[in-house]
């Protein structure tokens, strides 16, 4: 009989707080060197400990290579330890960027004069974006452009300790974590008016929803796979442009890659899904394409072409 699959919330973060401090601290008083002696045995070990990700994260390497021919050669256990050393490497990276301290001149941006522009107007705009490199280095738009406020729809619980761990180094900062498992006329009440007031809601597009089946089927690296369908829906419900967003590493720094999907998301009655459908294979391709740039940036350690499954 075949295990049921088991949803990617109930996996846990595996983060914690006092850890996180800590390896800062390492950090801040004897620099990334040192850091990352000390971070890689305990990726070492939550490796070695972790079945399922390892599983997944070799089943995903497996698919791009396939796909796209990017790592060069068949990928195996190594390579999924290279996978999760990038994840880890990424943690230092996320903290420096709510911190201030990541030298935000090595952001290169691409593809942000459209977001500029729907911002100069006024308006704000939904972003959909997935788990991939350092999602955190956001702000180099804000600190370039003269700020900006960011909503960002989480599905854990673990939103509320990332919160406190995010004020304690930025107590000033205007990207904050919204904890739903579902949005509901409050909510959307809520970010309504932070689009009126010209401000960005971010929504990830990568895993299935926690308590609702609202998804869509479609191929994604070559294999048919669930993808939510809210970030969609929201963007028609609130009449606002659409953009997709990532960032991954280059060279010394990072790029961080804006597409627009969808200047207005319209969801016409009796092909409904055929649009929602329509606008997730756009951002099925740009998260493909972003990938395909940095094949081991993109952290989604369960297994995913199997999310949609009973479990």
């Amino acid at each position: 009989m075949t295990a049921p699959v088991r949803h990617w919330a109930t996996l846990g973060e595996n983060t914690f707080v006092a850890g996180t401090w800590l390896l800062w601290g390492v950090y801040r008083v004897f620099g990334r060197a040192l850091f990352r002696l000390c971070l890689y045995p305990v990726v070492v070990w939550y490796w070695a400990a972790s079945p399922v990700a390892r599983a997944a994260s070799l089943e995903y390497l497996q698919r791009v290579q396939a796909f796209h021919g990017v790592i060069g050669h068949t990928p195996g256990w190594r390579d999924t330890l290279r996978h999760f050393l990038s994840f880890a490497e990424t943690l230092l990276d996320k903290l420096l960027a709510i911190s201030g301290r990541y030298p935000f001149e090595r952001v290169r941006l691409e593809g942000a004069d459209a977001v500029r522009s729907t911002m100069a107007s006024g308006l704000g705009a939904v972003i959909v974006t997935a788990h991939v490199g350092c999602l955190e280095l956001c702000r180099a738009l804000a600190d370039r452009d003269g700020g900006f406020a960011l909503t960002i729809l989480v599905h854990t619980a673990h939103a509320e300790k990332f919160n406190r761990v995010l004020q304690r180094l930025d107590p000033g900062s205007r990207v904050r974590l919204l904890q739903v498992s579902e949005v509901g006329a409050a909510t959307a009440v809520l970010l309504s008016d932070c689009i009126e007031r010209g401000e960005l809601v971010a929504i990830v597009g990568d895993r299935v929803p926690v308590r609702t089946n609202r998804t869509t089927t479609l191929p994604f690296l070559g294999v048919d796979a669930q993808l939510p369908v809210g970030a969609y829906v929201l963007a028609a419900l609130l009449q606002c442009p659409l953009f997709f967003m990532g960032c991954v590493r280059e060279g010394a720094g990072h790029v961080m890659v804006y597409e627009q999907l969808a200047d207005r998301v319209e969801l016409p009655r009796g092909r409904r899904d055929e649009a929602v459908h329509k606008v997730a294979q756009c951002y099925a391709r740009s998260l493909e394409a972003l990938v395909r740039r940095a094949p081991f940036e993109w952290f989604n350690f369960f297994p995913f072409w199997d999310q949609g499954k009973t479990r």
